[in-house]
């Protein structure tokens, strides 16, 4: 496998968004060899909970655990600590549990050996200035996402995950280090479907993501392992 293969799967998650570990698996087989990230959502964890990431990490997956924990303080560190033993790369929160329930997940994180790297969630990608105003936050999506981001990472988060439209913005104002995990991806060709902001992948690579997480374009295509390799390539030309 070439460098730039290498680095190219890498920056590659594949959201499995099924209700059952089965579906989950017969995706990854379609895709053997050309993911070595995958998400699993609250749908699939919720439905099979570790023995779907049993499955996936015997078969050489890193795992990208997308539980958008959010509650009190002691109650996500506590989660944080349940599933650091599970062997996953990365896990969300939610960014509006607030700079306590944030630092909570860190310090809990940074204790145990082999902790996934915490992701804060800023805004979802399926929420736009309309959707923001109806939970009562008058903010632009932008601005929000902003300010959530770098209460984040100044809580000791290591990452966020954010819609494309605000990779510059957030690379203005938390650097370069911090890994921004980029949903919402769709190749020029393929249909919005229900996301707000969405991205090509070329285009977020370019403005400093560090991962993309790509589901339907891969998982619904005809042919899915084309349309990896499509991604991959356009990831690699980036």
């Amino acid at each position: 496998m070439s460098s730039q293969t290498a680095s190219s799967l890498d920056r590659l998650i594949v959201a499995l968004d099924y209700p059952t570990q089965s579906g989950a698996l017969q995706a990854v087989e379609e895709l053997n060899g050309l993911v070595s990230w995958v998400k699993v959502g609250l749908e699939l964890y919720l439905a099979e909970g570790r023995p779907v990431v049993d499955s996936l990490l015997e078969r050489k997956l890193n795992i990208f655990l997308d539980l958008k924990l959010h509650d009190i303080p002691n109650t996500v560190a506590g989660a944080v600590r349940s599933v650091s033993g599970l062997g996953i790369g990365l896990l969300t929160v939610h960014a509006c549990g607030g700079p306590a329930m944030l630092e909570a997940a860190a310090n809990a994180a940074a204790k145990i050996t082999g902790a996934p790297k915490l992701l804060a969630v800023t805004v979802l990608t399926s929420m736009d200035r309309a959707q923001l105003a109806a939970t009562g936050i008058h903010h632009a999506p932008a601005e929000q996402v902003a300010l959530l981001g770098k209460m984040a990472i100044e809580a000791g988060i290591d990452g966020l995950v954010c819609s494309g439209e605000e990779i510059g913005l957030l690379r203005e104002a938390i650097g370069s280090d911090p890994l921004l995990v980029v949903p919402g991806i769709r190749p020029a060709a393929a249909a919005v479907g229900d996301q707000k902001r969405v991205v090509t992948p070329a285009a977020a690579i370019h403005m400093g993501a560090s991962k993309l997480v790509v589901g339907r374009p891969i998982t619904q295509a005809a042919d899915p392992a084309a349309a990896t390799r499509g991604i991959l390539d356009e990831i690699a030309g980036a």
